[in-house]
């Protein structure tokens, strides 16, 4: 392995890269984890030095895809979004009646669309001054929450260290009508659990996500311990894969579990 999975699991405590590299490496990740870092106060903000700032304005999934997919540093603030659902969800402006015109679409039934809408997660209104999104990897401050554009038996290794990781036995997650991406972390912040979802409108369309992945919020606090458990239990068994013998190489081999046509011998 390219990786030093034996040093990286004697280690008490990983660095933000060396977590990047090991879940990159053994997820076989196709893109960066995103570490997300809020701003509650103003000065904080504009002080923080950042790589990239947004030129016209963008969603909160484009944002985040130059740092997943191009590895920058990246800061905005209401100003830069261009997604009303984001602007709601972090707590820019409130829900409004003609925000929830956009959301009958999903119901067909406009008084359940309100109660819909107002039933994301939101940050606290009017307190948020600006966000970060950065490549895990090089992220200068401790996030707040780390997003990941992730496949299916990705997200199921990732959570499963989750479960090992912070030894909690089960997850539930939140799922709304759209906001995925943006109530996402705000639903992983608030209630500082894991999070998963399917792609929405936006995080489809804006987001780069054309391969039908799933988006994965881990607290950021969390993040080392999640780390941590992947490489101590690949140091034991060899490798990451949990399907079918624990210790292959690659985390969801597609090949049927336990066939017997599967089966490789040593050669002569």
């Amino acid at each position: 392995m390219l990786l030093n999975v034996e040093a990286l699991a004697k280690k008490e405590n990983l660095t933000y890269s060396e977590m990047a590299d090991a879940m990159e490496y053994l997820y076989k990740l196709d893109y960066h984890p995103v570490a997300v870092k809020f701003f509650w106060d103003e000065t904080e903000y504009n002080n923080f030095k950042a790589e990239k700032v947004p030129g016209p304005k963008m969603t909160v999934c484009q944002i985040a895809l130059a740092s997943r997919m191009n590895n920058y540093i990246v800061k905005a603030n209401a100003d830069n979004l261009m997604c009303g659902n984001a602007k709601t969800c972090f707590g820019f402006r409130a829900a409004s009646d003609e925000e929830v015109d956009g959301h009958v679409k999903y119901t067909a039934d406009w008084d359940f669309a309100k109660e819909c809408l107002l039933a994301k997660p939101m940050l606290p209104l009017g307190k948020l001054k600006g966000f970060m999104t950065a490549p895990l990897g090089k992220t200068p401050v401790e996030p707040d929450v780390v997003f990941m554009v992730v496949n299916a038996l990705q997200a199921y290794h990732i959570l499963n260290d989750y479960i090992g990781g912070k030894k909690v036995p089960t997850l539930q997650f939140n799922h709304t009508v759209n906001s995925a991406v943006c109530g996402g972390m705000a639903w992983c912040y608030n209630e500082q659990k894991p999070n998963m979802n399917t792609m929405c409108a936006g995080s489809y369309t804006s987001g780069k996500t054309e391969k039908g992945e799933l988006n994965l919020f881990i607290p950021g606090g969390d993040i080392g311990a999640l780390a941590g458990q992947l490489v101590r239990r690949t140091a034991k068994y060899g490798g990451p894969s949990m399907v079918g013998s624990p210790g292959q190489e690659w985390p969801g081999l597609h090949v049927c579990k336990k066939c017997p046509m599967v089966k490789f011998k040593d050669a002569e």
